[in-house]
């Protein structure tokens, strides 16, 4: 399957400030602890946000565009950024990466939801694995063996289909198709477009700790450490500006503009 560098022509994927904004200093060797910590090293760096289709604005997923956002300017994206820039990185250091789309099973049966997820899967000398930058807060910060039990997630087989479960549940559902740049293109169009589409309907963000993570879910903030989660309502668009930047390290002069259905005026 083509890498994503051979649809880049010209791109040039800044490893050093992509590790600046991760707080990298380990290991780059292609292997399973590099893999483990630079994944989890990524979430815990850079959030998943869905400002941009709130904002109407393009999600672009060319490399130059996701560096100037998710690196320089210190935002988050989701999936499909998340994925897509994860995915160039472990290339450039000599992973074995396919990169695959995925339905979301949480809230609907996998012949009732599309392929809007994005994900990485990685070829070691251990066996296949998956990496998931960008799924939120149900996901997992550790790479998936795609045989045998990992942790907190793990893979069943769903008929032809992998199925990833973990305490939430059901997440994502995918049969690991070969899939190419203009697919993932077709379906970030309809994540970031279409109005039926979560993301065009709600503000989430998630960003994981050491500890476990800080979310946000319309007005429903939450920090969850360990077992413990303070959970509170965001009053007003001022309080998200500053717990965005405290939080998340996200400074958002658009804040004001920010349509979002679900909670409608705020």
């Amino acid at each position: 399957m083509p890498g994503l560098a051979e649809f880049n022509p010209g791109m040039s994927l800044d490893l050093d400030a992509y590790f600046a904004r991760i707080r990298w200093s380990g290991s780059v060797s292609p292997d399973l602890a590099t893999l483990t910590e630079l994944l989890g090293a990524h979430t815990r760096a850079i959030p998943f946000e869905n400002f941009d289709a709130l904002l109407g604005r393009r999600v672009r997923l060319d490399l130059d565009s996701l560096q100037e956002k998710l690196v320089r300017r210190r935002r988050g994206g989701y999936c499909f950024e998340h994925a897509t820039l994860f995915g160039v990185v472990l290339e450039a250091l000599g992973f074995n990466v396919e990169n695959h789309l995925a339905r979301v099973v949480l809230r609907a049966p996998k012949t009732a939801v599309p392929r809007t997820h994005m994900v990485n899967l990685i070829e070691l000398p251990e066996g296949k694995f998956v990496a998931d930058p960008g799924f939120g807060g149900p996901g997992t910060t550790a790479p998936i063996p795609l045989a045998g039990q990992g942790g907190s997630h793990w893979f069943d087989r769903d008929g032809p289909d992998w199925m990833l479960r973990g305490p939430a549940g059901d997440l994502w559902v995918t049969e690991f198709a070969p899939a190419y740049p203009i697919d993932f293109e077709m379906s970030n169009h309809y994540v970031a477009t279409h109005p039926d589409s979560i993301f065009t309907r709600n503000l989430m963000l998630n960003r994981f700790t050491q500890e476990g993570r800080v979310s946000l879910m319309n007005r429903d903030a939450s920090i969850r450490r360990g077992d413990q989660t303070e959970s509170w309502e965001v009053a007003d668009r001022a309080a998200l500006s500053a717990w965005l930047e405290d939080a998340f390290g996200i400074d958002l002069p658009e804040i004001g503009q920010l349509r979002v259905p679900a909670i409608g005026e705020w």
